[in-house]
């Protein structure tokens, strides 16, 4: 079989997480260590017992899951885990697939997501952005809704997640309205999602250049594993060609459909999902039937995967 592995973003946290992974593997604890001395906090003691409230605000999110998809990736590494052929991490997890692929020092990547994180929410003021899980619906007609829910207002597709599954983000009037659409044209659910920021939207645009000289101010280096761009749909080749992706990534859509494709195509046959839970996976599953699936949350997942 021939291995890729993919990491999380925001939405898997949840308090408690990975503490039994931690009670088995020391790299667990080192990671969030390492994270803790970065972030001026213990971020291991705020993971394990919230509130929650804190921990799914999007500037503690952001380093908590970073950390995470990396605690899991050295865990597997030290248990004799293969080295992948490619990698690709979904939103936010592309930074921890840019650590894993030695693209990015851990201790630079934990200080890079918190001021993503930070610039993220200062880009809309609170409360006037939001986003909408769609499913049961094509990408056509989700991007039609969108289109005609606008009126002038920020509203698009934005996280095109597996077959029938797309998250959009804008101003809330705006996504309210492309949600009533949607229920109109036959969704099988419409949602609006609590989260704290409408990520990877037009109204993301003004915190780019901030993020891209953050960027610039920390070493990247040519990857030593092949990381799949969320924006591209292909591999980074350099640092140039990194710190324009993720800078682009901040208010572009997550084309994780064709990610998943991308890895497929070029030969991995098996999945690896390096992160606190199961989404990914789950929807991978709706993406191609044909790939074998394996997950890191536990010691018993992480023996499964070896």
């Amino acid at each position: 079989m021939t291995d890729a592995v993919i990491f999380p973003g925001q939405g898997s946290q949840s308090a408690g997480m990975q503490a039994e992974l931690a009670a088995s593997y020391d790299d667990v604890r080192a990671c969030y260590a390492e994270a803790s001395a970065v972030l001026g906090y213990d971020l291991w003691q705020l993971v394990q017992q919230g509130p929650a409230e804190r921990l799914d605000a999007t500037v503690v999110t952001q380093p908590a899951m970073l950390t995470a998809g990396v605690a899991a990736w050295r865990a597997f590494r030290t248990a004799g885990g293969r080295v992948p052929v490619m990698v690709a991490g979904h939103s936010l997890g592309e930074y921890t697939a840019l650590v894993c692929a030695g693209a990015l020092d851990f201790a630079d990547a934990v200080g890079l997501v918190r001021s993503r994180g930070t610039l993220m929410q200062a880009a809309v003021a609170e409360g006037s952005g939001a986003m909408a899980a769609i499913i049961g619906l094509d990408d056509d007609q989700v991007i039609d809704a969108c289109q005609r829910a606008g009126q002038g207002e920020v509203v698009s597709a934005v996280n095109f997640n597996s077959p029938g599954q797309v998250v959009i983000a804008g101003t809330r009037t705006a996504v309210e309205r492309a949600v009533a659409l949607a229920s109109a044209a036959g969704a099988r659910r419409a949602m609006m999602l609590n989260v704290s920021v409408p990520s990877h939207c037009a109204l993301m645009r003004p915190a780019t250049g901030k993020l891209a000289e953050a960027l610039q101010a920390v070493d990247i280096r040519t990857p030593q594993l092949e990381v799949i761009s969320n924006v591209d749909v292909r591999p980074y080749t350099d640092a140039a060609s990194i710190r324009d992706g993720l800078a682009r990534q901040l208010y572009s859509p997550v084309r994780w459909v064709e990610t998943v494709r991308y890895l497929v195509a070029h030969g991995a046959d098996r999945l690896i999902e390096c992160g606190p839970g199961k989404v990914l996976s789950g929807l991978v599953r709706r993406i191609d039937k044909s790939v074998t699936l394996k997950f890191i949350e536990s010691p018993e997942s992480l023996v499964d995967a070896l």
